[in-house]
């Protein structure tokens, strides 16, 4: 009789549509920072902010369509951090892994406080309880095998991008004249300020406003791997998020170019102050406040149920890979790693209870090494992309989904990406949050490379990629 202890199931169950994942994207990044943020670059740039999103869109599209590339031919739920791995080595994995798993946590906290905060100013609560409520609802969301998950998450994201649409329809109309009490704008207000008022220095400083703008998109990799079938629909996935995204949000910040005089527009605290419900007003929608409140919060729980998801699955993915202990590896009988979630819904309440507590000088840490973290994700892609692409071409992996040319536009990219960390060099904001975040990468890193080179690590020969044994 065997004494062997039968191995966990770590599987996860494939039982996503591309609907599910283009929601899912969507909804990730889809947040309060395009209905509360959008006038910090206006206010900078005038309606030159448009080369700004134009810039930061390039770098969003061309990271994603070389994730794609690499998500076809080698689908994981730990996407760029798996690839990571297999470009550089375990201690590059560890630590892109972790460091997009805190990312993502403190985004759950940042995006359930805000919500929490509209939510209890209308019931006249305390926000924790609202916040509460909130958290213990996606857990048991995220509980539910993934195909359940993804519908709930498709029709709570599909609200708010229902919202947009319909503000750019509304926009459009009252730019045209259409609507009773209105006459055609036209270009009055970018001719009264022109088009680049406050010269290039203003549209560098609105590209650091906007640089992150598109950040979320990625989420579609990681539930790639859940998919029905992976190829197809990642790449279908993506390109339509590109597009809808840009739609989104330059037809968005057009009209609030076209429709409203410079100097109302600003950067906004609340949902009073957003050029959004301005743009109601004007239209003369009653309760134009009230309605931006909502979809701020909808926006706000949305992004929150799709950063749960996915920490968690980064968890599960680095349990397999050695990276983390080896009990997040398992699944239940749905294909859903329960523990996982419990420990990212977990570090979500600490991440919470930072955002109440507030202690001096912790917080705007933590929150300034989110505001650079995604930018050495850019870098990270890039890099391993340019490493892994040949092995790839070389092995007959690239499937139809394939990065444009692949020797020119990734370092192109890196450029680009390495034009913004000189701006925010020359900002003392920036400055902020490129040393936070360097800290952050330089802990995590560090310890990656001891937990990679201790005994400790020995446990994930069985689990580890084949592709390192072949390269590394």
């Amino acid at each position: 009789m065997s004494t062997t202890a039968p191995h966990p199931v770590t599987a996860l169950r494939r039982g996503l549509k591309t609907r599910h994942l283009t929601m899912m994207g969507l909804g990730s990044a889809i947040g309060a920072g395009l209905f509360l943020g959008t006038g910090v670059g206006i206010q900078a740039a005038g309606p030159a902010v448009i080369i700004a999103y134009f810039i930061a869109g390039a770098i969003t599209v061309c990271v994603m369509q070389m994730l794609a590339e690499l998500v076809a031919a080698r689908p994981s739920s730990g996407t760029f951090s798996t690839y990571a791995e297999q470009a550089f080595g375990p201690w590059a994995g560890f630590a892109v892994g972790w460091l997009y798993w805190f990312m993502m946590i403190m985004i759950v906290a940042v995006e359930v406080t805000g919500a929490s905060a509209i939510i209890a100013g209308w019931l006249g609560v305390s926000p924790w309880i609202p916040a509460l409520v909130a958290i213990a609802v996606f857990t048991v969301v995220n509980f539910a095998a993934v195909r359940n998950l993804g519908e709930f998450e498709f029709w709570f994201a599909l609200i708010k991008v229902s919202v947009i649409v319909a503000f750019l329809a509304l926009g459009l109309l009252l730019w045209l004249g259409w609507l009773p009490g209105s006459e055609f704008v036209g270009l009055s207000n970018v001719a009264e300020v022109g088009f680049m008022p406050n010269g290039l220095a203003g549209v560098a400083t609105a590209l650091l406003a906007v640089a992150f703008a598109f950040g979320g998109i990625e989420m579609v990799t990681i539930a790639a791997a859940e998919s029905e079938d992976p190829e197809v629909a990642v790449h279908s996935a993506i390109r339509s998020i590109i597009w809808r995204i840009t739609v989104f949000y330059l037809g968005s910040v057009a009209l609030i170019i076209l429709l409203l005089p410079f100097e109302q527009i600003g950067g906004a605290r609340d949902a009073s102050e957003s050029p959004f419900t301005a743009v109601l007003q004007l239209a003369g929608i009653p309760g134009s406040v009230g309605i931006m409140e909502a979809v701020i919060a909808i926006a706000l729980l949305s992004a929150c149920n799709t950063q749960i998801y996915g920490s968690s699955r980064f968890l599960h993915n680095l349990a397999l890979r050695g990276d983390a202990p080896a009990a997040f590896a398992a699944t239940n009988s749905r294909g859903v790693p329960l523990r996982a979630v419990i420990v990212s819904v977990f570090f979500g309440f600490v991440a919470v209870a930072l955002q109440y507590w507030n202690p001096p000088g912790l917080l705007a840490f933590l929150l300034n090494a989110v505001g650079g973290c995604l930018i050495v994700l850019w870098f990270a892609i890039a890099l391993s992309f340019i490493r892994l692409h040949p092995r790839l071409a070389e092995r007959g992996e690239v499937t139809e989904v394939r990065m444009w040319w692949p020797s020119v536009l990734p370092w192109a990219t890196i450029a680009l990406a390495g034009g913004i960390v000189v701006l925010m060099l020359t900002d003392p904001a920036g400055r902020a949050q490129m040393l936070s975040v360097a800290v952050v990468v330089g802990v995590i890193t560090f310890a990656g490379i001891l937990w990679t080179t201790s005994g400790a690590f020995s446990r994930r020969a069985a689990l580890t990629l084949e592709e390192n044994s072949h390269d590394n």
